[in-house]
């Protein structure tokens, strides 16, 4: 059994989960698979599982995908069969009862808020954030009815224009960080007082115009998958392919952001 890091962009996706007649991440993913030989036509690997369905637009630095693969199945060979938008990175040989998704001891994201500081208050959105971390009933959090009794850490940390969620768990109930996200953003953007926080932990239910929702998915970043005692081997060609394939694609969207302005601001002056 081999485990596989996955990086992608998301934004191309319906997200990571197979689904009919729409492409996904994961579909991509198996897609390789089939064309290595690895499986057959719409089987999966022996032994396949993914260690969390992230959503449409969401994107990944570590998703971790694990399966019964041949010596010769690298990182590199995956990207062999893999878009640019899709890369494996790194492997690590595992045993033959692990399980991707069942087995994290901790998954983290990384969400960039877009918080220009003359329009945000850092210091409500960090009292908002701390507020949240710990144990507590999420229900207000998530669409999920069950299991949303989570233990959420993590930090805020300022770059320049954007504010950095970093949100670490054992596992998420579905949009949790997202929504956790839309609190941040609405106590720091003085739209929501802090004591918002208090109604989303509380027992009640909020629904309809008092529920809380999902911040947009395409900032969010799945950053990390640990598993004890599993140590991965960075393929270094494979991680050079990454790279340059993500750099090509921030620069595209550099670009476009620099055009996109220039329109607005050509109409603005107008």
């Amino acid at each position: 059994m081999r485990a596989f890091r996955i990086a992608y962009d998301g934004r191309p996706y319906y997200g990571f989960q197979r689904q009919p007649d729409v492409p996904t991440v994961e579909d991509t993913i198996l897609d390789a698979c089939r064309g290595l030989g690895i499986c057959e036509t719409d089987d999966l690997p022996e032994g396949y599982a993914a260690a969390g369905r992230t959503d449409a637009g969401v994107s990944a630095l570590a998703q971790t995908v694990a399966f019964d693969c041949p010596d010769w199945c690298t990182p590199r060979a995956l990207n062999a069969e893999l878009p640019g938008t899709i890369r494996a990175w790194a492997a690590a040989d595992v045993a033959d009862d692990f399980h991707a998704r069942h087995l994290p001891s901790r998954r983290a994201y990384v969400y960039d808020l877009y918080a220009p500081t003359e329009a945000f208050d850092d210091g409500q959105a960090t009292a908002a954030f701390d507020a949240l971390c710990g144990e507590h009933d999420f229900h207000n959090l998530t669409p999920d009815d069950h299991g949303t009794v989570r233990t959420v850490d993590g930090d805020l940390t300022r770059d320049g224009d954007f504010l950095l969620v970093h949100v670490e768990a054992g596992g998420f109930a579905r949009e949790l960080v997202r929504r956790l996200v839309s609190v941040v953003q609405s106590v720091g953007s003085g739209a929501a007082p802090l004591s918002r926080v208090d109604d989303v932990l509380g027992p009640g239910h909020l629904q309809g115009p008092d529920g809380v929702p999902a911040a947009p998915p395409t900032p969010l970043v799945l950053t990390a998958v640990d598993y004890p005692g599993v140590e991965f081997e960075v393929d270094t060609e494979a991680a050079d392919s990454a790279v340059g394939a993500f750099r090509e694609q921030a620069l595209a969207d550099r670009i476009g952001w620099r055009v996109g302005a220039r329109i607005r601001d050509g109409i603005d002056a107008e």
